[in-house]
């Protein structure tokens, strides 16, 4: 079926682009502003990997990062639960790359109940929150607010969520 082979284009091509961006970010950083722009289109897809394609840019060039901060944080209230766990997820890669966003990019991740999502979704999300946060609690300066917020999502309707946590209680509060 045509869709199909047009589908699997479609993700091979995204693939590449992402393993191309963590390998050879060089050659993709002066196409910084397109995958920027793309946080804007309404495609999930084309999201995800903009998602993934600009934190390996930003390894490579993290003083870029700054003046793209608030498009990058809008992620988390996006429609699309993907794309919002993933910009939760990678936001750990970003604030290891930017050190100097870090404690501001932890925040905005505690501040994920303010998004739109329904309770179930942001469950789920906040899944991926938790696991961003595991990578950058031993670095943190607010350690006991990431840990408070860790700690109050044991209730969560999100098996994964619940999972994560204990992991995370007995990682760093035996």
């Amino acid at each position: 079926a045509p869709q199909s082979q047009k589908s699997t284009r479609r993700e091979n091509c995204s693939q590449a682009l992402m393993a191309m961006a963590e390998t050879w970010p060089e050659t993709l950083l002066p196409h910084w502003d397109y995958f920027i722009n793309l946080f804007k289109c309404s495609n999930g897809s084309s999201k995800y990997v903009a998602i993934y394609v600009i934190t390996s840019l930003t390894k490579a060039a993290p003083e870029r990062f700054a003046n793209n901060f608030e498009d990058y944080f809008a992620l988390l209230d996006d429609e699309s639960v993907m794309v919002a766990s993933h910009a939760a997820l990678n936001a750990a890669k970003i604030a290891l790359a930017c050190s100097s966003l870090r404690t501001e990019i932890i925040n905005c991740l505690l501040q994920v109940d303010k998004t739109h999502h329904d309770p179930n979704h942001l469950g789920l999300v906040k899944a991926y929150v938790i696991e961003a946060l595991d990578a950058l609690y031993p670095l943190a300066s607010n350690q006991s607010d990431i840990l408070n917020f860790v700690i109050s999502q044991k209730q969560s309707s999100s098996a994964k969520t619940v999972k994560l946590v204990k992991a995370f209680v007995k990682k760093y509060n035996p």
